[in-house]
């Protein structure tokens, strides 16, 4: 059998120039309203297998208000930063509140010109019981680290043996 190797055509594209995210990774104020809650940043790094960091990677959030409501029309509950030279991005949020039968949790979607397919996985805040956390290998791998009582680090690794655990659509 003959694999064929991928054209450009076969992955994630076109790109937008790195300004489109600007301004997007900042889901405490609609429509110059605060939301309410605890307001958190998050901030990661985007990396290859050997861990070289990923530039203009756009990662997109989604997730829960204060009350694990995804229905507030005062929290748009959505995301986006394109990272840095560094493979770095940054969001500033509301910490979620627990889904009903979920524990807090913030649902990320990575896109990068040259994947096959968008990548998504989950970031909690704690090792707890959950359902979708119970069901992962390597669980520890998509629990933020806790840099201080606003500040959580969530590192995305691409491919390798540190590989941040990625879910099917």
């Amino acid at each position: 059998m003959t694999r064929l190797a991928p054209t450009a055509e076969m992955t994630l594209g076109p790109f937008f120039p790195r300004e489109f995210a600007q301004g997007a990774n900042d889901l405490t104020v609609v429509a110059g309203k605060r939301a309410e809650g605890e307001v958190i940043e998050i901030t990661g790094r985007v990396t290859e297998l050997d861990g070289k960091p990923l530039d203009n990677v756009v990662v997109e959030i989604w997730q829960a208000d204060a009350k694990g409501r995804h229905d507030n029309p005062d929290f748009f509950g959505w995301g986006r930063a394109a990272t840095d030279a560094k493979g770095v991005y940054s969001f500033k949020t509301i910490r979620p509140g627990p889904v009903q039968g979920r524990a807090p949790h913030i649902n990320f979607l990575i896109l990068y010109s040259g994947l096959m397919r968008q990548l998504q996985t989950t970031m909690f805040f704690e090792r707890v019981s959950d359902p979708v956390l119970d069901l992962v290998k390597h669980r520890d791998r998509l629990v933020a680290k806790k840099l201080s009582s606003q500040s959580f680090s969530f590192d995305l690794r691409l491919r390798g043996d540190d590989e941040t655990p990625f879910f099917d659509d």
